[in-house]
């Protein structure tokens, strides 16, 4: 079985302490079974502090602090297993963060999730249209695709050929996208969505304030470029879905909502402030995908919305 990867994926560094927004607060941290077992054989005062700290349950999970910061993470934003035990001993959800996985029958896809500040300046910096590259392959005899998979991969490659089409702008492109997949998002304005995204559940108290500045005022022409970036990446992490939910359809303009959402985040903050800068850029995105792409609910929601359009 091949590993294949955006090729700006082996360029993603956790910044770990410099992070604004640490994956160790605010997210419930489950542990493995071979992770929870070493961390009972740790002897010593070490030892007796990862007891103290995991809540049994199934799995079991650390038990946060009063402000939702992961026990072991120190005041400069570092790890404390790191430090005292190595990389080797992290539990599988921490050493696999941001990191995302769709299997086929002859291949593994990974990607960086947008939710991560570093990725999402990653993905937005890009200055071409990713292509894919291989980074592992075990060796082992690989299935023939199935018919379904031969079909969506044929529907997700017409889908982002049009992503990348340079002769058309971004709303044309997005507009076509739509009309390929056969679902459209009626015309409304971007308070009616915003109006949805604020009725969900809010993970982050500050979302609220960057949506409601959203507006249809004029999308910056600076965005243009990082928003091709992010539909490309919404594509490719969810369209396959689509093979279990058979929601292709509903998943393409759940991209096309995304990118438009951030869009107009962006749009609101040019506004108020007069400039939007990367770091803007990335904030949005990642404040987007952190309440919406992350969460489950939410996501489904989205979808069941969209698809009775």
């Amino acid at each position: 079985m091949k590993t294949y990867v955006p090729d700006y994926y082996p360029k993603f560094r956790c910044i770990a302490g410099k992070c604004r927004h640490s994956c160790c607060i605010g997210w419930e941290i489950d542990i493995d079974e071979d992770t929870y077992d070493l961390y009972q054989s740790i002897g010593g005062g070490f030892g007796r502090r990862l007891k103290n700290n995991i809540e049994q349950g199934d799995p079991p999970h650390f038990r946060l602090c009063a402000d939702e910061r992961c026990p072991f993470l120190t005041s400069d934003g570092l790890c404390d297993i790191i430090l005292t035990l190595g990389e080797d001993a992290l539990c599988q959800i921490c050493d696999d963060h941001p990191r995302f996985r769709n299997y086929f029958s002859d291949r593994v896809e990974m990607g960086v999730g947008l939710c991560c500040e570093a990725a999402a300046k990653l993905i937005l910096t890009g200055e071409a249209p990713a292509g894919m590259i291989c980074i592992d392959d075990d060796g082992e005899a690989e299935l023939p695709l199935t018919e379904a998979e031969t079909d969506f991969f044929e529907k997700r490659d017409s889908m982002l050929k049009t992503v990348r089409n340079s002769q058309l702008s971004p709303e044309e492109r997005m507009t076509l996208l739509l009309e390929k997949s056969g679902k459209q998002l009626p015309d409304l304005p971007s308070s009616h969505w915003i109006g949805i995204l604020q009725s969900l559940e809010c993970l982050e108290p500050e979302r609220n304030g960057i949506l409601a500045a959203a507006s249809d005022a004029e999308l910056p022409v600076e965005f243009n470029r990082p928003s091709m970036n992010l539909l490309e990446y919404f594509l490719f992490r969810h369209l396959s879905g689509a093979l279990e939910d058979d929601r292709f359809a509903e998943r393409t303009a759940f991209a096309v909502l995304s990118c438009r959402v951030i869009r107009w985040m962006c749009a609101g903050i040019l506004d108020k402030k007069g400039t939007l800068t990367m770091d803007d850029m990335a904030e949005c995105a990642r404040l987007y995908s952190s309440e919406y792409e992350y969460s489950e609910e939410n996501t489904e929601y989205l979808l069941d919305c969209i698809g009775s359009l």
